[in-house]
């Protein structure tokens, strides 16, 4: 029986045994089978891991790129605020670490306590020697005392302050070249740096961020220079006076501005169609008419109509069946004593004489209007004559009030010239042809208004320059008649630009009008047309605003070299969104979006569904006011 009993335990011990055994092998396999598992599946340290790594003495291969970490040794004596923004704003991929460890300012003092004592000690020496003063002991000296009142005052603090500087490039050579840039940069400040050297992983990590400093190469500083160093800076481009441009997309701070506190008021805006550039012009007008600016509008496209109306601006329509009439022939009244009628009348001569070119002129090889020698001559003299006709001569008082001659004036003296006959045959298309209902009437508008708007939209594309430049003459003679707060938009500048000399009048205008107290908005979209001129270039020099919205592919790179912009800012300006760009004001510029409130909005839009919104929203309270009555 007992024999029995322990055959039974036995048995039951040897399949206990097995069963564990099972157990643990179950377990195994199903330890290997999560593994297998977890081996499939892509963790956040599998993504961002390197696929390859070499550590070489002097730089770091990781994947394709080449790393070196550069490190701060020696700064200069005195070191201004914002040293550091050349390297923060280099178009290069860069990590920046900074390290700030403080130190005990008992410490500091106890050291700056014994060395002052040694300087003064040295410093007695040599004059009982009558050695010369040493100039370096001496302003050490004065540093010190300086640096314990503040330490003392609790005014300044003390730290060990490391700077590292990871570059990344995609080969050797290129490397090395962006290594000797920054270099040079920190160089040109008296700041020394040095190249990691067999601590290349070193350097990369401590600028992980990771606040691990496997460096550790530090430097004395107080709490001012190290504050200097601050690496977050951003353009702020705003003034105490002036009106709202935008906001700062840097920083979301506002940009204030007033464009007559420059030295000159001028503005050029560049930008694609439908990039918003219309919409912040009419901005600007509606504020800056808050400030009692006076405004004075080209409109090639009856953009501004809705604007005029609600302010109650005066809308001049200017086309060969239009009221509205200009005379190119008329003069300015002399601000003062001094303006002479003689120099006034040879002005209006040269100026008529470029506008002609436009009327007349015979283009050459390269389709440049232009006047034979002879012409030049002949036309020079049947002005001067043409002005005599009404007796305006150079003796003549303009303060009073003179009958200006008319187109037809001077086609009458070409006639009676000898050599005159083929000038008078080509002018006759402005006076007694098609084209005679534009030029060739007394001016009969009134521009006694703070916003004036004169339209060209009505005209052919052969006669819109010829308007343009007749147009501009005339507020250029309303400028130099009576000095006030003006600003003049000409928009779609470009067809001014096609022509040489009427290039050349409106860079005339835009270098001399400060002295009139005369801002003048230059609106262009075919950027590439306005820069490629002469003129075009010198315009956008002698602007002290620029803005530039979206620009196309095909520009962006004249743009670019225009106005020095980084690679950040040509993509900046390539992906912009409307009402956003880079507004320029003198050596400062920012990113901007132009914002505007719920009713400025309705008074400035140019989209045409919120236009027609707008027109049946109105259509509709005149209908329920009628129904009232």
């Amino acid at each position: 029986m007992f024999k029995a009993n322990k055959i039974k335990i036995e048995e039951k011990e040897k399949d206990n045994k097995e069963k564990i055994k099972l157990t643990i092998e179950e377990e195994k396999e199903l330890i290997r089978s999560e593994e297998a598992y977890r081996a499939g599946i892509f963790s956040v340290r599998d993504l961002i891991a390197p696929a390859s790594m070499r550590i070489n003495p002097y730089n770091l291969e990781l994947n394709n790129k080449f790393i070196r970490t550069l490190f701060v040794i020696n700064y200069p004596r005195y070191i201004n605020v914002g040293w550091f923004t050349p390297i923060i704003n280099l178009t290069a991929p860069l990590d920046i670490a900074m390290y700030f460890y403080k130190v005990k300012s008992e410490i500091i003092l106890k050291q700056l306590r014994n060395r002052v004592g040694i300087l003064e000690a040295e410093i007695s020496a040599g004059v009982e020697k009558g050695a010369p003063r040493d100039p370096i002991k001496e302003t050490a000296l004065r540093d010190m005392e300086k640096l314990r009142d503040d330490l003392t005052q609790g005014i300044e603090q003390f730290f060990q302050f490391s700077l590292y500087i990871t570059i990344y490039a995609d080969s050797q050579k290129e490397l090395d070249l962006l290594s000797e840039k920054v270099e040079s940069l920190l160089g040109s400040k008296l700041i020394y740096s040095r190249r990691s050297f067999y601590q290349s992983e070193q350097g990369f990590n401590s600028t992980l961020p990771l606040a691990n400093d496997e460096l550790m190469i530090a430097f004395n500083m107080n709490t001012s220079p190290c504050a200097s160093s601050f690496p977050f800076v951003s353009a702020d481009v705003t003034s105490d006076n002036g009106i709202l441009y935008g906001v700062n997309r840097h920083n979301n701070s506002l940009i204030l501005f007033d464009r007559f506190s420059l030295e000159n008021a001028n503005m050029t805006v560049f930008a694609v169609s439908g990039a918003g550039k219309s919409y912040f012009v009419k901005l600007e007008v509606l504020r800056s008419m808050m400030f009692g600016v006076e405004m004075i509008i080209i409109d090639p496209e009856r953009e501004y109509k809705h604007l005029c109306d609600a302010v109650g601006g005066s809308y001049i329509n200017i086309s060969l069946a239009s009221e509205s009439k200009i005379n190119p022939f008329d003069l300015p009244k002399p601000l003062s004593k001094d303006f002479k009628t003689e120099d006034i009348i040879r002005t209006a001569v040269i100026t008529l004489k470029g506008l002609l070119k436009l009327m007349i002129g015979v283009p050459d090889e390269k389709g440049v209007l232009h006047f034979t020698p002879e012409e030049d001559s002949l036309l020079d003299r049947a002005l001067l004559e043409t002005y005599a006709k009404k007796d305006i001569t150079p003796s003549s008082n303009l303060s009073q009030q003179i009958e200006a001659p008319i187109m037809s004036d001077l086609l009458e003296v070409l006639q009676g010239m000898e050599g005159g006959e083929s000038l008078a045959e080509r002018l006759k298309k402005y006076t007694e042809g098609t084209f005679s209902g534009l030029l060739n009437q007394p001016t009969n508008i009134e521009t006694k208004n703070q916003l004036v708007v004169f339209s060209v939209r009505d005209l052919e594309d052969e006669l819109r320059p010829i308007a343009i430049y007749t147009i501009i003459n005339y507020i250029w003679n309303i400028v130099r008649t009576e000095m006030k707060k003006r600003m003049l938009v000409v928009d779609e500048a470009w067809w001014l630009m096609q022509n040489e000399d009427s290039a050349k009048f409106i860079y005339a205008l835009v270098k001399r009008c400060r002295k009139y107290y005369l801002g003048i908005t230059v609106i262009t979209q075919d950027v590439q047309d306005f820069l490629s001129s002469d003129y075009g270039h010198a315009i956008v020099n002698n602007s002290a605003l620029q803005l530039l919205f979206k620009q196309s592919p095909a520009a962006i790179d004249l743009v670019s070299k225009t106005f020095m912009l980084t690679e950040g800012e040509k993509y900046l300006l390539l992906e912009s969104g409307v009402g956003e760009g880079i507004f320029f004001a003198g050596a400062k510029h920012a990113a901007i979006k132009v914002v505007a409130s719920y009713a400025e909005d309705q008074l400035i839009t140019s989209d045409p569904r919120q236009l027609l919104e707008i027109e049946a929203a109105k259509k509709e309270f005149e209908e329920e006011m009628e129904r009232e009555k």
